[in-house]
């Protein structure tokens, strides 16, 4: 059987959000987020990191992304891509609660350090 990840008790545990990474996978070549923002809350920061490519998909509910290009409405089923230190911020102005997740990995080239 392979192994389960509670990944919903997890992020309530840590805050809204919990990353499945090294400490679980025994490895740096990819990761998995998994969040959620309760209606209202904002200031969520996603950044993948130099060497880092994320997608982030929202899974229920709608969020709005700002960034340096402005903000856009997300709402569940559509992901956005970001790329090394381009910094995004997600708030959800809705009604319910939004959850997403982000998957990510190390750009072509890239080594951890």
């Amino acid at each position: 059987m392979k192994r389960t990840f509670d990944l919903w008790h997890r992020a309530q545990e840590e805050g809204g959000e919990t990353v499945l990474g090294l400490a679980e996978l025994g490895t740096h070549a990819c990761y998995l987020i998994f969040g959620y923002l309760e209606p209202g809350q904002g200031g969520r920061v996603l950044k993948p990191g130099e060497g880092h490519e994320e997608i982030i998909c929202v899974v229920s509910g709608e969020v709005v992304l700002s960034g340096p290009g402005g903000q856009q409405r997300l709402r569940a089923g559509e992901a956005v891509y970001l790329v090394g230190e381009e910094t995004c911020h997600l708030a959800n102005p809705g009604p319910e609660r939004a959850v997403y997740v982000a998957a990510g990995g190390h750009s072509p080239g890239a080594h951890h350090h």
